[in-house]
């Protein structure tokens, strides 16, 4: 009987050690005061830190979805990973928490430790925008389990925070301000459509009748915005006047912004959003998706719209709040992306009667 070993069962030991030594580098970009351990390690240690009377732990986690396959196709794998760390750390952010470390998960059918490498590269990117370490992770190879050159990308950060300083929605009333953080355009949600809908992603990305110099794929693959360190600013200085915050994902409007409401109990009315029209830019490549067959009725329940952050702000102190986000944009530029936008969009409301659903949660005026 002839004998067969790991690799010949389809597991390439030898370029998974490969792989781990590029992350190394990528890795080290990461390391912030409270590390406790590197990569290698069995598990990852990291210290609390001082100061917090009451410590809470918050954690996310999430993956990048079927925009993973966009980026298979044009054989672009370095931003993926910032989208993966972006949609654990803004949903830690909605209490009002910075992330301290994110662990990653990256699987695949056959370990190419250069792509590997970039994946997590841009995983690094996304830590070192957020502030976070990049504490560990795995890889795993699964031969016959996932397609040749397909892998899947997830992972998930933890944060501390103190009790008495959590954002919970709690202190919502109705009259606060509705203030939106613009998107980079798509993120990492409702890709599932996007690939419907687009299927050359080689195509020119045309506006206004001009060709901008980008393909589709290329525009539809613009990591999703970390707003960390954006919105701690402004909590430095603003926390009591946020009363809640809202990271828009799948499901767009509808389905996020309603989350951060307290259930009405007893005779109380329900709290519900009045949002304006036409009150901030929508980025040009949700009109391509409309162009392209995408349902205009219902496009807010399936996308971000150009808004991948809401924040409910006391009415008194809100336009100090835009100006604050709107002057320091800058500080957090990135090549090639749009700088950070705050707009007012809307308004804290008590709903007239019944809400029975999401369309009864989220109303839009002009």
């Amino acid at each position: 009987m002839a004998k067969v070993d790991y690799k010949q069962s389809g597991v390439d030991v030898e370029e998974g050690y490969r792989a781990v030594n590029k992350y190394k580098d990528h890795a080290a970009r990461t390391v912030i005061p409270g590390m406790l351990t590197g990569l290698g390690s069995f598990n990852g240690m990291f210290e609390i830190p001082k100061g917090i009377k009451n410590p809470v732990m918050v954690s996310g986690t999430d993956g990048v979805g079927t925009k993973l396959d966009i980026a298979f196709k044009m054989k672009k794998y370095d931003t993926v990973g910032i989208d993966c760390v972006a949609m654990s750390v803004n949903d830690i952010l909605c209490s009002g928490v910075q992330t301290l470390f994110f662990l990653d998960y990256v699987a695949c059918g056959k370990l190419e430790a250069d792509v590997a490498a970039e994946l997590v590269k841009g995983v690094a990117d996304g830590c070192v925008e957020t502030g976070c370490a990049l504490l560990g992770g795995e890889t795993a190879e699964m031969p016959d389990f996932y397609d040749i050159g397909k892998y899947d990308l997830a992972g998930f950060g933890v944060g501390v925070g103190d009790k008495k300083q959590m954002i919970t929605g709690k202190e919502i009333k109705a009259g606060d301000v509705l203030i939106g953080l613009s998107s980079t355009g798509v993120h990492s949600n409702g890709f599932s459509l996007v690939r419907k809908l687009v299927t050359n992603f080689d195509d020119k990305f045309i506006l206004d009748g001009k060709d901008t110099g980008k393909t589709i794929g290329e525009v539809l693959l613009t990591p999703t915005r970390i707003y960390v360190k954006p919105v701690m600013e402004v909590l430095a200085k603003y926390r009591k006047a946020v009363h809640g915050m809202v990271h828009v994902t799948g499901g767009g409007f509808y389905e996020n912004i309603p989350r951060m409401y307290p259930k009405a109990e007893g005779s109380k009315k329900q709290l519900i959003s009045v949002i304006k029209r036409d009150s901030w830019n929508i980025p040009p490549v949700f009109g391509e998706l409309i162009k392209r067959g995408a349902d205009v009725e219902k496009v807010y329940n399936t996308f971000n719209m150009g808004i991948g952050f809401v924040l409910a702000v006391n009415a008194k102190e809100a336009d100090s709040v835009i100006e604050m986000f709107n002057k320091n944009a800058s500080k957090y530029s990135k090549p090639g992306i749009p700088d950070m936008v705050a707009y007012k969009i809307g308004r804290v409301a008590y709903a007239e009667g019944e809400v029975n659903g999401q369309k009864d949660a989220v109303l839009f005026e002009d």
